[in-house]
């Protein structure tokens, strides 16, 4: 087997780590380590000892309580949090005296070395749970397999989430009720990727934005309010007259939570009612309704009448109907139908000959294909045997089309383990001491699922197939970044490290926030087009960011950023037209710079009435500086219990005051309240306020490390510069995690260091940091399950 020294003295991208050893491990050290008794003690009990050993235990962390040697070296939980705030120069607090720099690397060297006993020669790339594809995972490898449209999140139940991502192994299960659906979606995905037809009808696709009030051409049938009785209609050439299938793909909006509000559709063509469908509150993504007509020659109008029902109550959101397109299908008695791409995707050479022999060859070629791009690597012969055996033997049976074979191969495919799980080939899996560089097959998978979600495509998978993929990398991450699938980790990387996902169903309540008694003049100001586009905001800052290799700080910094009419009117921001979302240029006197003060981070840090200071707080230590703090304590109270019976309006910051006037509580509120204070001006949809209740807001602080700033502007600027590191290896963790599926230890310190040390080298390049993601150790290699310390002896 492949050794990691062997490994990294081919790979030039790995001499960083040598380098790392230079920084990170002294002549101590490497002359056997250092002496804890005389050498790390006296550090602790100078800086330390006052609030975490004789019997203080301020954040429940003592450090004398170890009876022995060995019971100190296998406490990691007390060192880990020891290193962790040395490392973000957390503690000691700023106002207490501090250690020198020398001293502060030797206490966190001694836990590096002789606590974790980290090599940074020799990093651990730690053990990845082979776990199966998560439902976006799923549907993107199904569209990309056969190209066929497949909705898992309605079709799969909810995905576990692990260290904040739906990517972790170790909680991706399959139940026996999952099981059963992933046969059920392999009938499903096979039937509408294997037509039984040779010849597929003509469709044509109408937008909804074609069809028009014929009363103002300015309202479409993308936007149909219930309340409002009218009928859109599109005028559409036909050159071959017959029986014509007219079908509507469209949704309810309007709404979160279910309401009375109803309406009634008709589907018309040249004047006649095709079809009617009763329409109320319906979460699903997508409503179909369809009807058969016969079509002249020329032109022909088609119509989509809507009829209001039961009003909503007071309260309640108004609906609206908004058709996505309308497919026009036939004639249906055409003879001069086409091969589908559908099925030209699979039938790469057309209809099956003839003859038996000429079929199980051509069955074995497109089975061969299938399997090999479902399976990530190239199916053995073995198992290629058993599907086109499968194949031919139903296409023996009577009655029984080459199709039909082709699509039971097909379904025993997409059931099989293989295609549900991203296995890792490693010859002794269950051996910790087993060091092994992944083969290229597995590298493109975690390449592809990282950046795409998805299989690897025709490029990687060629050039893994050569083992070439390596000596490539960069250039493939480049193309990969560059392609629209790109997309698809935007969304789910973004939005789930900071929460854009629930931008677009967290409760809240305008009304009371905006103090707007009318429900319905509240959803004029903050509506689903509203959320949608604060989505889109930080989403597309981080994609601009990536495609154009920007800076990481400018995440925290960024002067511009991306909105419509909508959200520019929303903030504020004068000069913005148009529902297309564009890069702005912030104005200079603007209070907004970078994520932190994007309306989506906003949202999901506040209340569902108010603002949130300690949330906004955790998510800045969670996500920004990875410096999450401990719980609170079980009986800590709401901050309207303790300001209740107070007298008169009080400000945000007094009544956080009030709350952390416990000793118990201090410490850890001090950490977070100056960070989430900052951002109070601020409302909870995210709109700028000078004052609240009539009381000016007061947003300057200072963080425990030291750093003051006056307004969130500032703050932003102490983050990006000062703790720049610190986000530097918050960001690393959380893509590493996303990326691995599963969570950082502390064996990984010397890569997260490695690359934020590469990273800062380059100035903080956006393509650098996945350069140096994908020609990690963690990300490259793998080792056995088991005991780590076990395999080092301990």
């Amino acid at each position: 087997m492949l050794r990691l020294d062997a490994y990294m003295s081919f790979r030039v991208n790995f001499a960083g780590f040598a380098l790392l050893a230079t920084v990170s491990v002294s002549a101590g050290a490497a002359e056997g380590g250092l002496d804890f008794k005389r050498e790390i003690e006296p550090v602790l009990a100078e800086f330390c000892h006052d609030c975490h050993a004789d019997g203080v235990d301020k954040g429940d962390l003592l450090l004398d309580h170890h009876k022995s040697d060995r019971e100190r070296l296998t406490d990691h939980k007390t060192w880990l949090a020891v290193w962790e705030n040395l490392r973000a120069r957390m503690m000691p607090p700023a106002k207490k005296d501090q250690p020198t720099q020398a001293q502060r690397e030797k206490v966190m060297r001694w836990i590096e070395r002789d606590v974790f006993l980290v090599d940074p020669e020799k990093p651990d790339p730690g053990r990845v749970t082979i776990r199966r594809l998560n439902r976006v995972e799923y549907e993107y490898t199904v569209r990309d397999l056969f190209g066929v449209e497949f909705e898992a999140d309605e079709e799969f139940p909810p995905d576990d989430t692990g260290y904040g991502f739906d990517t972790i192994g170790d909680v991706l299960s399959i139940s026996p009720l999952l099981l059963e659906k992933y046969l059920t979606a392999a009938e499903k995905i096979a039937d509408a990727a294997i037509p039984l037809e040779h010849p597929r009808l003509p469709t044509l696709q109408i937008g909804g934005e074609m069809f028009k009030d014929p009363q103002d051409a300015g309202n479409s049938a993308q936007w149909m309010p219930f309340e409002r009785k009218a009928l859109y209609e599109h005028r559409e050439t036909v050159s071959e007259p017959g029986r014509y299938l007219v079908r509507v793909e469209m949704a309810v909006q309007g709404s979160m939570e279910a309401t009375i509000h109803s309406a009634v559709l008709r589907l018309k063509a040249n004047g006649r009612n095709l079809a009617e469908e009763d329409l109320s509150w319906d979460a699903r993504k997508a409503i179909y309704v369809s009807g058969e007509t016969e079509l002249k020659r020329g032109v022909n109008t088609l119509g989509l009448e809507l009829l209001p029902g039961t009003a909503p109550d007071p309260g309640e959101n108004p609906l609206r109907l908004a058709v996505r397109a309308v497919y026009l299908q036939g004639p249906l008695n055409s003879q001069n139908g086409k091969q589908s791409p559908i099925y030209r995707r699979v039938f790469v050479d057309g209809p099956p000959p003839d003859d038996q022999a000429g079929r199980e060859v051509y069955a074995r070629k497109i089975l061969r294909h299938i399997a090999s791009r479902a399976f990530r690597r190239s199916v053995d012969e073995p198992a290629l045997d058993r599907l086109v055996k499968l194949a031919i033997d139903h296409d023996a049976e009577d009655g029984v089309m080459f199709e039909q074979g082709v699509a039971r191969a097909v379904k025993a495919i997409l059931s099989s383990p293989r295609f549900l799980f991203r296995a890792e080939i490693q010859a002794k899996p269950d051996d910790p001491a087993e060091v092994v560089a992944l083969d290229e097959f597995a590298l493109a998978s975690r390449l592809s699922y990282f950046l795409w979600s998805s299989i690897p495509d025709e490029t990687l998978f060629q050039l893994a197939e050569r083992g070439g993929l390596r000596a490539d990398l960069r250039n493939q991450i480049d193309r990969m970044i560059e392609d629209p699938k790109s997309q698809r980790f935007i969304r789910s990387f973004v939005g789930q490290w900071l929460q854009t996902r629930d931008v677009e169903a967290i409760a809240v309540d305008p009304r009371r926030i905006l103090r707007i008694r009318d429900s319905r003049q509240a959803y004029r100001v903050f509506n689903n087009n509203i959320r949608q586009a604060m989505r889109d905001e930080t989403e597309m800052l981080f994609d601009y960011l990536l495609k154009e290799d920007r800076a990481v700080p400018e995440l925290l910094t960024a002067d511009y950023t991306f909105l419509n009419e909508a959200l520019a009117k929303f903030y504020g921001i004068d000069g913005v037209r148009g529902s297309k979302m564009q890069r702005v240029v912030l104005p200079a006197e603007s209070p907004r710079r970078g994520v932190l003060t994007h309306g989506s981070v906003l949202l999901v840090t506040s209340n569902p009435t108010r603002t949130s200071p300690v949330k906004r707080g955790l998510f800045i230590l969670d996500n920004i500086l990875g410096t999450p703090a401990p719980p609170p304590p079980p009986n800590a109270p709401l901050l309207e219990e303790v300001t209740a019976g107070r007298r008169g309006q009080i400000a945000m910051r007094e009544a956080m005051e009030i709350h952390r006037a416990n000793p118990a509580c201090a410490s850890c509120h001090a950490r977070f309240d100056p960070l989430g204070l900052a951002l109070e001006n601020f409302n909870a949809l995210g709109m700028w306020r000078d004052e609240e209740g009539g009381l000016p807001i007061e947003a300057g602080g200072q963080l425990i490390t030291g750093e003051t700033f006056g307004n969130a502007r500032e703050m932003a600027d102490v983050l990006a510069n000062a703790r720049r590191g610190d986000f530097y290896r918050c960001l690393i963790e959380k893509l590493m995690t996303y990326a691995l599926g599963r969570g950082m230890e502390y064996y990984d310190t010397p890569t997260i260091d490695w690359i934020s040390e590469g990273l800062e080298h380059d100035g903080g390049k956006m393509r650098t940091l996945f350069y140096l993601i994908a020609e990690s150790a963690p990300f490259q290699m793998r080792r056995g399950d088991g005991n780590r310390l076990a395999r080092l002896g301990r």
